[in-house]
Formats: structure tokens, C-alpha cells, sequence
């Protein structure tokens, strides 16, 4: 069903995918526990296999456009988004943002973190700091009755106040029966602007924050989005339904 352009979840969907967000969160807290100097991106990819096996669930980022090869993205250091785990080996200092992705009973889950391999510099935790605290805000905006582009300002609130720049061009989503539906959600946008927040509405929020330029460049792989300049960037995501009580993170 859908009202103002954004569908709505029953009851019963909504725990459906809660499912599918349970085994991202798996997914997430595995790969975290194997982040150490040494460790390949591949190596990461192999345990997002593993526990997608594990739990009878299938990938929804595998074969994307039909050439993403992988179940994970691993985006080291200057990588924004969509890098493609293999043998690029993580030394002491470095961040990796790993984004994950599972479908459950032909419902999505989808969600990315960044963190730190060892000992990180200041500048490097402040800007994952300033990342999940732009998810948190965006995630605190999605109340019943609030606007689609609450969430963006939100985002670019904390992002802008701490001096960090809001990658150019890239979105969250709706995410339901695919893992990438309607609307787009905007990391950047005006109060009150948008189709309203309903309780059911499950949008994928995911703020991607650069420490130099928001511009970007894709690798020739036509997937790896690296910063322009070269300078590091952080992503942060989680799929959320609006319920009565507020938000619901279904991946945590």
C-alpha cells in the first residue's frame, strides 16, 4: 500500500524484514570482530558468505546489475561506497566501511558501518564519530507525521556543523521486496519538505561524509567511488520502519 508516494509495511512485513535485519546485523558484528592489520577485504566478503549460509538467507548485492561479484561492499580509507572486496590487505590506521546486505522470505535488509583497523588518528574517529551521529539524526527525524526531507536536514546538520562535507550525489532508499525502492532519501534537504512519514514506511538511511570534497570519481570497475582529492570518507546505514512509537531500526 502506498500514501504519499511512499509504501507502507503491514505488521506482519515489517517483521519480515526485521528477519532480514537481524542476519545484516550477524553480518555486521562478524566482520567487525575479524577487522586487525593483515586481513584482505576478500576475507571479510568470505564471512558475509558464511553467515548469509548459516541463516538460510540469500544476497541481494551478489550479481546486482549483473556484474557486482560480491555479498559485501569493502570501501577502505579514500573509497566512499561500492568497493569490491578481493586482495587489498588493511594495515594499522586504516577505516573500512563495509556495507551489507541480506534478503529473508523475499524481504531486505541493508546496512554499512565504518570502523577503524587498530590504532586510527583523531581526525579518522572524528569523522566516523560525525557519521553515526548524522544516522542517529536521521533516524530520530523519522516520526509519523514528520516530512522526507526532516531526515536530510538532519543529516547535513551534523554533518556541516562539524566541518565535514556530505558526499555529492548519493541517497538512501525505500527498501521492501527490493533492495533498492522509492523514494530516494537525500543525506541533504529542507524541514518540512516531502511526502509526510506514515508508520510502515521503511527507508534505508545512509550518510556518506567526506573529510575533504564531496566530489566524487568511479574507478573503472564502474562500481569503486573514491573521493576526488583523495581524502577519506565514512558511510553509515541502517534500514528503519516508522512505527507509532517512532523509529525502529530493523538492523541493529
Amino acid at each position: 500500500m502506498k500514501l504519499g508516494g511512499i509504501a507502507r509495511r503491514t505488521l506482519e512485513q515489517v517483521a519480515m524484514m526485521r528477519r532480514a535485519g537481524r542476519v545484516v546485523a550477524e553480518m555486521h558484528e562478524r566482520t567487525r570482530a575479524a577487522l586487525r592489520p593483515g586481513v584482505t577485504t576478500g576475507d571479510l566478503d568470505r564471512i558475509g558468505r558464511e553467515v548469509l549460509a548459516a541463516r538460510g538467507a540469500t544476497s541481494n548485492f551478489l550479481g546486482v546489475a549483473g556484474t557486482y561479484p560480491a555479498v559485501i561492499c569493502a570501501s577502505p580509507n579514500e573509497v566512499v561506497v561500492h568497493g569490491i572486496p578481493g586482495d587489498r590487505v588493511l594495515e594499522e590506521g586504516d577505516i573500512i566501511s563495509v556495507d551489507c546486505g541480506a534478503v529473508v522470505d523475499g524481504w531486505h535488509g541493508d546496512a554499512a558501518y565504518t570502523a577503524g583497523v587498530g590504532t586510527i588518528s583523531a581526525e579518522a574517529q572524528h569523522l566516523i564519530d560525525v557519521t553515526e551521529a548524522a544516522l542517529g539524526a536521521g533516524i530520530a527525524a523519522m516520526v509519523p507525521g514528520g516530512h522526507l526531507g526532516d531526515i536530510g536536514h538532519a543529516v547535513q546538520g551534523v554533518v556541516e556543523a562539524e566541518g565535514l562535507w556530505v558526499v555529492d550525489g548519493y541517497t538512501g532508499h525505500g527498501i521492501g521486496q527490493a533492495m533498492h525502492e522509492s523514494p530516494s532519501v537525500p543525506n541533504v534537504g529542507w524541514p518540512g519538505r516531502g511526502p509526510r512519514l506514515r508508520p510502515g514506511n521503511v527507508l534505508a538511511v545512509e550518510p556518506m561524509v567526506a573529510i575533504g570534497t564531496p566530489e566524487t570519481d568511479v574507478l573503472d570497475d564502474d562500481w569503486t567511488v573514491v573521493t576526488l582529492d583523495g581524502t577519506w570518507a565514512a558511510h553509515a546505514e541502517h534500514s528503519i520502519a516508522v512505527t507509532d512509537d517512532g523509529p525502529e531500526i530493523l538492523t541493529s
